[in-house]
């Protein structure tokens, strides 16, 4: 019996096709940091022995960096407001790694206080002598109908997810460009180019920060060694939430709702380290 090669050249052409298109269809990060995670560097090998920084380190993603950074050895500074939440943090880290205390700074920062930026850079620098990464992850999400907010939800969230992150990273990136190297990694948002509904300001925010980071990037064209990443989650379950603003300062968020369907934050953050290893610039872990 013939066969026709063409034909089955074909049908395997089209196989392949259809398992590419499901495996995008329930894919839950961009098809390229997928690949890094299966095939490209490790953490480990990026970031064991480095210096990090953390902002919003106290609870959900920042804390999980946390946690799965000390694991893979890395050494770090630990910030956010709350300093009673930041030391459990550290106590954590210390239970699940072998890092000594003195390997993890516990340094208490708000972002809207801009004034206090310079001493808190140069207390970490003391310590450790060098930031090999900043991780801004500091920030507050918004859930309020624009016709209901008033504007002072919408300057706070500028004032502390734009402004606040823009003045650390400003603090840090004169440190990497003496040293050459460096990484800055900002979480932003899939509401950094796409917008929301009950988030306006947060989305205003997120577009900012890709607008400041991205026009960066360009400026630093004569350090190549210096990475300025931006990561885009989707919906991931943290007290996100629980902690946004709403219509009014000062006035909690009534209910989380169900967040089952959301990317866990272990899988987020696993994804966003594996995204920084192999120096993505723009990585999209999505539910």
């Amino acid at each position: 019996m013939d066969i026709c090669w063409l034909c089955v050249g074909l049908a395997g052409t089209a196989v392949y096709l259809l398992v590419q298109f499901i495996r995008f269809i329930f894919a839950d990060a961009d098809l390229t940091l997928l690949w890094a995670a299966r095939f490209g560097k490790t953490p480990e090998s990026t970031f064991r022995g480095k210096v990090v920084w953390i902002t919003g380190a106290s609870s959900g993603i920042g804390e999980e960096l946390s946690l799965q950074l000390a694991a893979i050895g890395a050494r770090l500074v630990l910030s956010a407001r709350r300093e009673n939440e930041l030391e459990r943090v550290k106590r954590l880290c210390l239970e699940r790694s072998s890092l000594k205390a003195e390997d993890i700074l516990v340094l208490p920062l708000d972002l809207m206080d801009r004034a206090s930026h310079p001493e808190k850079t140069t207390a970490a620098l003391e310590h450790f002598g060098e930031i090999d990464v900043l991780i801004n992850n500091g920030g507050r999400s918004q859930r309020a109908l624009c016709v209901d907010a008033d504007v002072d939800v919408y300057q706070a969230l500028m004032e502390l997810n734009y402004l606040g992150t823009v003045s650390i990273t400003k603090q840090v990136l004169p440190h990497m460009i003496r040293r050459g190297t460096g990484i800055i990694a900002t979480v932003s948002s899939v509401a950094g180019f796409v917008g929301a509904p009950l988030a306006t300001g947060y989305a205003a925010s997120k577009h900012a920060l890709q607008g400041f980071f991205n026009s960066l990037r360009t400026e630093l064209s004569d350090c190549p060694n210096i990475l300025i990443s931006n990561i885009c989650p989707g919906p991931v379950i943290s007290s996100i939430v629980q902690n946004a603003f709403t219509e009014e300062l000062g006035k909690p968020v009534a209910t989380a709702g169900d967040q089952t369907h959301k990317m866990s934050t272990e899988r987020c953050v696993h994804l966003t380290l594996v995204g920084l290893a192999n120096r993505e610039l723009s990585l999209r872990p999505m539910a």
